[in-house]
């Protein structure tokens, strides 16, 4: 029997060097029927002129301009796998990682997302160093909570991504993955997490002093709860929102919160039709940190 397709999609913003990289070790995986997607949100630094010269087997799909996630979606509805595997441009996964995905997807149906153990790059050495043993008990599994997953190592099933409608572009940057979880999970499917499946992300060794990252984690917080709570739920965390908005621009000397609060409501016409309530069970059991959103320039 023939291994599945699985489709790698990388989208890229102005990382020359970490795309060189990532695309680099993706030819050293033990799995051998994937193909590779980049879709560059029109950067400026060289990346697409170095992969169009470097590596001819990928499909870059280039965009006009800086779309966000939009260009994901785009990189989804041309893949041609089975399953698809999601990467930021600064991660990569482990050798034997598309091949570990794969396994676990044919074990169980009902399996939607699998969660990479998405480890700091920069402890890549030590890492590469651990046993992870043959695989058999690695899920994390948990009776008084769900999961989400990281968009720097993931794999979820093609024809499901399509089901729900992918990303939610309205986005553009931040939570996507959340609020494509509470679609998943409301479909039926499980998200999980598994330690032997591993990918490497190059996480800033601190906090960037940027208004990007803030603001947009703060504008579709409000998204994310107004799109997929229970009313009287998402009532109750739009209050602590607001709430946290005010008070972590007093302690944090900035106003970028506000900002984000404030576009969140003026362009909430952004969500019309787009709102389903998930079930209250899943509500009330995916753990979304909130908080992090309030933690740049502390």
């Amino acid at each position: 029997m023939p291994s599945p397709l699985v489709s790698v999609v990388i989208l890229c913003w102005n990382r020359k060097q970490d795309v060189q990289e990532g695309l680099t070790r993706l030819k050293s995986q033990k799995y051998d029927n994937f193909e590779i997607l980049v879709a560059d949100n029109c950067s400026s630094d060289g990346t697409v002129e170095m992969i169009e010269a470097e590596f001819p087997n990928v499909r870059l799909i280039r965009m006009f301009k800086n779309i966000g996630i939009e260009a994901y979606n785009i990189a989804f509805k041309n893949a041609k796998g089975e399953y698809l595997v999601i990467l930021d441009d600064d991660s990569f996964p482990k050798e034997d990682a598309l091949a570990r995905m794969v396994d676990k997807f044919q074990k169980d149906d009902k399996l939607g997302v699998v969660a990479f153990d998405v480890r700091n790059y920069y402890g890549y050495d030590d890492a590469r160093a651990e046993e992870s043993g043959d695989g058999s008990s690695t899920a994390a599994v948990a009776r008084d909570y769900l999961m989400a997953f990281n968009g720097a190592g993931a794999g979820v099933r093609r024809a499901l991504l399509e089901k729900v409608g992918f990303y939610p572009e309205e986005f553009f940057l931040y939570w996507n993955e959340q609020d494509t979880a509470f679609r998943i999970l409301n479909a039926g499917y499980k998200v999980e997490f598994f330690s032997d499946v591993v990918s490497y992300h190059k996480y800033s060794p601190k906090n960037r002093e940027s208004w990007r990252a803030p603001f947009y984690y703060t504008r579709n917080a409000f998204w994310l709860i107004w799109k997929n709570y229970p009313a009287d739920m998402a009532v109750k965390l739009t209050i602590a929102m607001i709430r946290d908005c005010f008070y972590h621009s007093m302690e944090q000397r900035t106003c970028i919160y506000l900002k984000g609060m404030l576009s969140a409501f003026c362009h909430m016409h952004n969500l019309k039709g787009k709102r389903k309530a998930v079930d209250r069970r899943i509500a009330e059991n995916l753990r979304i940190p909130f908080n992090s959103a309030f933690t740049f320039f502390k």
